[in-house]
């Protein structure tokens, strides 16, 4: 392998490895290098080329850890792309704990876009949700750490659900770890399926969504940036890759679409707002995935690649706002656009991107899923995409940039402009959503199919705009009955944090009751009549042995009483007459030699029985 074959991944890892023993701005340059360099890397990668461990190939197929094809290639340039803005917004950070982890967590979304194999994809997988469980735990807060907890469980619940489906998968007759798509009609057996349930708790699919609303707000102001752009967006990967075409995902988009969308409404942090977003715009893609077109596919793929830029722009703009004022709740803020005014600019740009403005990257990407389930006589999931789209213009297009930066707040002092890194951070994303917005060719070419679709025809660009305004007129109809009220949703993870909540009482008082009576059973009276048996045993066993003695010599009840306590207290003692001790050893003597005889006799007939 020579510099021209190299993976994208390991530039990144040797520049996680720079950094640990750099300091000060070197360190940030270098965090903006490796994304750089990996980026030319997977721009001159060959078409086609595979990169396969023949060492470890056997009968169920060839390691491959780098295969470049169309779709690896769009999301390995998208990865890296949004990488150099995120560092270049994180350019301000000291601390190397999050820029290490970072870098090693684009690796692993990197890795998994090349990976050919389900066994790469899997160790890369692994790898992002070990790599961002530390950028999550950077915050160094106790809403961070407990995020951060919840968050590496559901992930390890995801990642073991993969690989019981691979290894199911691989074992089969005629398996493979061939990361090729699964035919929905043909290969539907419990591996596909637990492969395809782990990859969809990475898309947050309900009831697993909370992680993502629980730990991207929880994260740093620029840790929530990173976070938003890679775990979801592989996992649509994966899925456009394995399973384009599996009718349930369609329904599952459709659900996720509607449920973000209501769940962002009823929010009034401005970032927990931008996680429930980032759920109804996965619900576009995976319903894209389902309708398995090329069309559909297609628009899957590129709205992925879009919304990555205008999602980073709207988590950049919403941090630099909490960055400066410290605050996050909607309701404490509002006005900022007076002393930040140019990233209230960028934060439109973004609005108007996840609006589906025309002439901003949400209009080319995601009205080509909405088209695609319309021509394809796919009413429901059209009407239902069609509400969630209506959705995304009024809490992410309206609601969080209208209640943060333009609704009036004495209250609030004025503060400072975002840091020029940010705001160059920003306006490169900014750039991104409008090129693509206005230039779609320059995105339709790196898909992997040949695109058959116009987005600036008159019927869409009437029809999105009668959206557009439909969805403004009600929310500012609307606005007067928001209430101004610090409340927390309630998602999925209500019932499994109850379950694990009664889980938990019922072992403890099971087993920790369990436990508590062997306690006192084996220390309150076992251990008390085991230590006074041997304390006075011997004695109570010459007094049992010479009792039928005594019966002999015809004593009587009381006369046998104090024989007793009399050998009672000579054997506690020690002090038998020479006869007695003489009767006891040949006693004992009598019983041992009569175990021997009868052992003895055993064993010869054994012997005779073998014979025979």
């Amino acid at each position: 392998m020579d510099w021209t074959t190299l993976h994208p991944s390991l530039i990144l890892l040797l520049g996680a490895l720079l950094v640990i023993f750099t300091r000060g701005w070197l360190r940030s340059v270098i965090t903006l290098i490796a994304p750089s360099l990996a980026f030319w890397q997977i721009v001159t990668l060959p078409e086609g080329m595979h990169l396969p461990w023949d060492r470890f190939a056997d009968s169920i197929g060839t390691l491959e850890w780098l295969r470049v094809d169309s779709l690896s290639r769009l999301f390995g340039i998208v990865f890296t792309i949004n990488a150099v803005g995120a560092f270049l917004f994180a350019f301000y950070v000291k601390k190397s704990q999050q820029h290490v982890a970072a870098l090693v967590y684009v690796a692993g979304a990197i890795g998994c876009a090349f990976a050919g194999d389900l066994i790469s994809l899997y160790v890369f997988w692994e790898s992002m949700a070990v790599s961002s469980t530390f950028i999550l735990l950077s915050r160094q807060t106790d809403l961070a750490r407990a995020a951060a907890f919840r968050y590496v469980l559901i992930h390890l619940f995801g990642g073991l659900l993969f690989l019981a489906g691979l290894l199911m998968t691989v074992t089969a007759p005629g398996g493979s770890i061939a990361f090729d798509g699964f035919d929905f009609s043909t290969q539907q057996n419990a591996g596909t399926w637990l492969i395809l349930i782990g990859m969809l708790v990475n898309a947050a699919m309900p009831p697993f969504s909370a992680w993502l609303s629980e730990s991207y707000p929880a994260a740093t102001v620029t840790g929530g940036v990173i976070l938003s752009a890679y775990t979801t967006k592989t996992a649509i990967y994966a899925l456009v890759r394995g399973y384009a075409g599996w009718e349930p995902l369609v329904w599952i988009g459709c659900i996720m679409a509607i449920g973000g969308v209501i769940y962002a409404f009823l929010e009034h942090d401005m970032r927990r707002i931008l996680a429930f977003s980032v759920i109804n715009q996965l619900g576009f893609m995976i319903c894209g995935v389902g309708l398995g077109t090329d069309l559909a596919i297609n628009g899957a793929a590129s709205h992925a690649f879009a919304c990555i830029f205008y999602t980073s722009l709207l988590w950049m703009a919403a941090g630099a706002v909490l960055y400066r004022t410290k605050k996050s709740h909607v309701w404490e803020l509002g006005g900022v656009a007076s002393s930040m005014p140019l990233t209230a600019a960028m934060a439109l740009v973004g609005a108007f991107a996840i609006m589906a403005l025309p002439g901003f990257s949400g209009f080319t990407t995601k009205t080509m899923i909405i088209y695609e389930a319309h021509h394809g006589d796919r009413f429901w999931p059209w009407l239902l995409l069609e509400i969630a789209s209506a959705g995304a213009v009024f809490h992410a297009g309206l609601k969080m940039p209208y209640l943060v930066f333009f609704r009036r707040n004495k209250s609030l002092a004025p503060v400072k402009e975002a840091p020029p890194t940010m705001l160059a951070a920003m306006t490169l994303m900014a750039g991104l959503c409008l090129v693509i917005g206005c230039v779609p060719e320059t995105l339709y070419s790196l898909l992997p199919t040949t695109v058959k679709y116009q987005a600036f025809t008159a019927e869409h660009v009437v029809l999105q705009l009668q959206l557009l305004v439909f969805a403004g007129m009600a929310f500012f109809l609307l606005l007067p009955v928001f209430k101004r009220a610090r409340t927390h949703t309630v998602d999925f993870d209500a019932l499994y944090r109850r379950a694990a909540q009664g889980f938990y009482a019922g072992m403890d008082r099971s087993l920790n009751g369990a436990n508590t009576a062997v306690a006192a059973f084996v220390q309150g009276r076992l251990v008390k009549e085991v230590c006074h048996f041997f304390e006075a045993g011997a004695s109570r066993l010459a007094c049992y042995l010479m009792t039928p003695v005594w019966m002999m010599q015809g004593l009587s009840r009381d006369e046998m009483g104090e024989e007793r306590a009399r050998l009672f207290k000579r054997a506690r003692r020690g002090a038998f007459p020479i006869g007695l001790t003489a009767l006891f050893a040949a006693f004992f003597l009598a019983v041992l030699s009569a175990l021997v005889l009868i052992a003895g006799q055993a064993t010869a007939h054994a012997g005779h029985g073998g014979g025979h």
